[in-house]
């Protein structure tokens, strides 16, 4: 009889795989300044109010 050998290997492969994953979450904050570099942004956004058109006289007044 053969021995069975495959739950070896879809071990290793969740251990790599969660690697990978901890690898591209430290890259991913790295390159997108995370890590405690606070990024300030300031926005001023201001309009004047609209000004309706005057309203038409009346006909014949």
């Amino acid at each position: 009889m053969a021995e069975e050998t495959s739950g070896g290997n879809s071990g290793l492969a969740f251990i790599v795989g969660g690697l990978v994953v901890i690898v591209a979450v430290l890259a991913f904050f790295m390159w997108s300044g995370g890590f405690g570099h606070k990024k300030q942004v300031d926005v001023n956004i201001s309009a004047s109010a609209p000004k309706l058109p005057d309203a038409p006289k009346p006909a014949g007044g």
